[in-house]
């Protein structure tokens, strides 16, 4: 068995066009290696592989929908600008067994390498596989000087034992809360709808068009102000780095509701907030996105008018949804509440984990 790594878009090899010799372990080979070898010779087979063993693992511990291919291709093998990625897998006997996905922040957060997906087929489980894999990626992370781990597991499960027993912190609590449109009582939610006076809304469905990518942009970055570990930096939301994300949805499998309010006297953006569907709409699953509004323009309830307008928008416009589903931490207490006041009940909680990488050897 071989731990090999998938060419990426605009990344050679997934390693800054290194080729054998570098194995991620520090020097320690064991039954696994670095170099690159082919599966019928085409990165798409191994990252449909590397999916396959992604949902086999999750059905185990996550009762939540599971990412198509497409959107699974696009979050984690499509870096862009800002990140940089790597995904390496394990193959046996021609098959992927596991694998796992790294994303470096290259804008911001230069000491933090994020680990997703991280998955062992279950056929697989149990046979130390799974710890191989993680001295691999600890490898990589020193290889490009990353100090800081984190990742994330539903609270109990596998995934959870599996962080503990590697030494992993809990760094932050959050919770999927889900909304049964089939039940949700709408005339109660149309009465929740605030008057604000001063400000507008606009929406837009599917992909910004390029005349938004800077109110978008600006509009990202209110998103720092959500809870998170004490090592993370703000996020920088660059017009280029936001253009790229726009540009994936489409390719990912998806559409998106998406409403923005602005300050009637000026046209200045003030909050917005975001709603994704499967394309093919076969699922009956929404996933509710950012919801922010900026400082300066806090205290006139319009993320309330957002939200809940958003969510009425789209009721209308998607009949066929059945169940809307979103995460927030569980110490943001704001949100949760209008979360919970709109009829949204508790899921799951997950762990967001951390890990200072240690150094080699260590």
């Amino acid at each position: 068995m071989r731990i090999q790594p998938i060419a990426l878009d605009g990344q050679p090899d997934g390693l800054d066009g290194q080729r054998g010799g570098l194995d991620g372990l520090d020097g320690q080979r064991g039954g696994l290696d670095g170099r690159p070898i082919g599966l019928d010779g085409r990165s798409d087979d191994l990252v449909a592989g590397l999916y396959d063993a992604y949902v086999a693992a999750a059905a185990a511990d996550d009762r939540g929908p599971q990412p198509r291919l497409a959107r699974f291709r696009r979050d984690f093998c499509r870096p862009g600008p800002g990140r940089r990625g790597e995904v390496w897998v394990a193959v046996e006997d021609g098959k992927v067994v596991g694998g796992y996905g790294l994303s470096l922040p290259l804008l911001d957060n230069a000491h933090i390498g994020v680990l997703a997906p991280f998955a062992v087929h279950p056929e697989r489980q149990r046979r130390g596989l799974g710890a191989e894999l993680f001295a691999h990626a600890l490898g990589r992370l020193r290889h490009h000087g990353r100090r800081l781990l984190l990742a994330e597991t539903p609270t109990t499960g596998a995934g959870a034992r599996f962080a503990r027993a590697r030494g992993m912190e809990v760094a932050l609590v959050e919770a999927r809360r889900v909304l049964d449109l089939r039940r949700a009582d709408r005339a109660a939610l149309e009465r929740m709808m605030p008057e604000v006076d001063g400000y507008h809304v606009e929406r837009f469905v599917g992909p910004a068009g390029p005349e938004l990518v800077p109110d978008l942009a600006t509009l990202m970055g209110g998103m720092n102000d959500a809870p998170r570990d004490s090592g993370v930096e703000d996020s920088i939301f660059s017009p280029e780095r936001v253009r790229h994300r726009e540009e994936g949805i489409t390719p990912g499998g998806q559409t998106c509701y998406t409403s923005i309010a602005r300050r009637d006297r000026d046209g200045a953006p003030a909050g917005y907030t975001r709603i994704y569907v499967n394309a093919d709409r076969s699922d009956g699953w929404a996933g509710q996105a950012d919801t922010t509004v900026l400082g300066a323009h806090r205290g006139h309830l319009l993320g309330l008018l957002l939200k809940v307008g958003n969510l009425l928008w789209l009721r209308e416009r998607e009949p066929h949804i059945e169940r809307v589903i979103t995460w927030n931490a569980t110490s943001n207490r704001h949100m949760l509440a209008i979360n919970e006041a709109m009829g949204f009940e508790l899921f799951d909680e997950w762990n967001q984990w951390r890990m200072e990488v240690p150094a080699a050897g260590g």
